[in-house]
């Protein structure tokens, strides 16, 4: 993506694993590892195989511009691409280029590499937030804010507990798309999955080229299968789903009638119409990355539908969209680490929040202690007096509950304190698991 909108929607490194120097590079590194494959397997010399790996290992030596152009005309660039090989190593040493392969060999390749690569900055940005939400976790794990449930007031919380859950979903996301990554096939069949055109050796050169580019080698070619883009794209999926539900937290506790968030950030979150403002500018991002996720998702997982052997359309279709895909949750992951990194929680505005929230709990519990004295009816009517009184004198209604004699105060401040019930030991779960996940990458 480039112009107006790049800053926004392609954002931090998957963008650039992606490009279209990228995807260059990606065919012509599956091009070089196929010749050494070939080569490996007595298919070819080896000093053609060392030709052609040298050509694409410096892309100034083809004509890639004619690649470009005829790229539509052969309906993908790899029938140009091949030519431009050949005449860039000779006709001697172009035996080794394209060595029985078909031009989806090639680009399914060279596809799930460069997925290799953005999903590794994908990673990269969701372990910094992941990060930024264990920090939080362990530094709130026990201050107190209102939960919210259906968008309404429900019990109090805790803001550790919360950020822990954003953790969860974040160290979930990442292991998804960990377990995808690993699994990621080479494709090697030939015209029409039988290797044919591999004088016998097919099976070998599978297993070699899987071997050189690191990836795994299946039993049989995977052309109209698309599992893995479609695992990728459910992973990629269920990332932005996170990655929304992060951000949304945050734009909804920014809220200026809320204000228990803040993204600070130089220069950023300013309005062209009120100069007052400070918009959550890096969530609100990350929000609208995210949600162009579903959409793309639906694409690649309708062109699961292929037909025979090889598909007409519907593998096509799935080039743009899943470049599309990494840059979008890419950016999305980028912009919410930067909204965690500069996030600064207000406890007391929190604590706030519950203490008036607790009003009802405790002028219920003051009723409670005044019963047995005074009896129901009058004990519900001396509640409801302390509660007018706070109101008017603009005091917190347990400062005017701790001025009164006529009952145990501590008891029932006690009894209408907030309840978390078990929000610190889950909290503490979950900065474990998160520990243990992240033990390597901490070194």
């Amino acid at each position: 993506m480039t112009g107006l909108f790049t800053g926004t929607f392609a954002r931090g490194g998957a963008a650039a694993a992606v490009s279209d120097h990228a995807w260059f590079r990606a065919l012509l590194d599956v091009e070089a590892a196929l010749a050494r494959a070939a080569a490996s397997s007595g298919l070819v010399p080896a000093t053609a195989a060392d030709a052609v790996a040298d050509a694409c290992a410096d892309p100034s030596r083809l004509d890639l511009a004619t690649v470009v152009a005829r790229a539509a005309d052969a309906g993908n660039p790899v029938p140009p691409l091949v030519r431009a090989l050949q005449d860039a190593v000779g006709e001697r040493d172009a035996v080794a280029v394209h060595v029985g392969a078909t031009s989806q060999d090639v680009l399914d390749t060279a596809l799930v590499l460069l997925a290799r690569q953005a999903v590794a900055a994908v990673d990269a940005d969701l372990a910094a937030a992941a990060a930024t939400c264990a920090e939080l976790a362990r530094a709130h794990r026990d201050d107190v804010v209102m939960g919210r449930t259906l968008m309404q007031q429900a019990l109090p919380t805790t803001f550790g507990l919360k950020a822990a859950g954003w953790l969860a979903g974040l160290d979930g996301a990442r292991l998804r798309l960990a377990e995808v990554v690993a699994s990621l096939p080479v494709q090697y069949g030939g015209a029409v999955g039988t290797l044919a055109a591999s004088s016998g050796a097919g099976v070998a050169v599978r297993a070699a080229l899987a071997g050189e580019l690191g990836l795994v080698a299946p039993a049989v070619p995977w052309f109209t299968v698309r599992l893995p883009v479609a695992d990728l794209a459910g992973a990629l999926g269920t990332a932005a789903g996170v990655l929304a539900t992060v951000a949304v937290d945050v734009v909804l506790m920014a809220q200026s009638e809320v204000a228990e968030v803040a993204e600070v950030g130089e220069g950023r979150g300013g309005s062209s119409a009120m100069p007052h403002k400070r918009n959550p500018v890096a969530a609100i991002s990350a929000r609208a990355c995210a949600r162009r996720a579903p959409g793309l998702v639906a694409t690649l997982l309708g062109a699961m539908e292929q037909e025979h052997e090889r598909a007409a359309g519907a593998w096509h279709s799935e080039w743009p969209t899943l470049t599309e895909l990494l840059v979008t949750v890419g950016s999305a992951a980028s912009w919410l680490a930067e909204s965690l990194r500069g996030l600064r929680p207000d406890v007391a505005r929190m604590a706030a929040t519950v203490t008036a929230a607790g009003e009802g709990p405790l002028a219920g519990a003051l009723a409670e202690a005044l019963a047995p004295s005074l009896g129901r009816g009058a004990a519900h009517d001396a509640a409801a007096a302390a509660t007018r009184e706070a109101r008017e004198s603009g005091r917190p209604l347990a400062e005017v509950v701790a001025a009164r004699s006529d009952v145990d105060v501590a008891a029932v401040l006690a009894a209408a304190a907030p309840d978390v019930g078990e929000a610190g030991a889950q909290v503490d779960a979950a900065l474990a698991e998160h520990d243990r996940l992240t033990e390597g990458e901490r070194g």
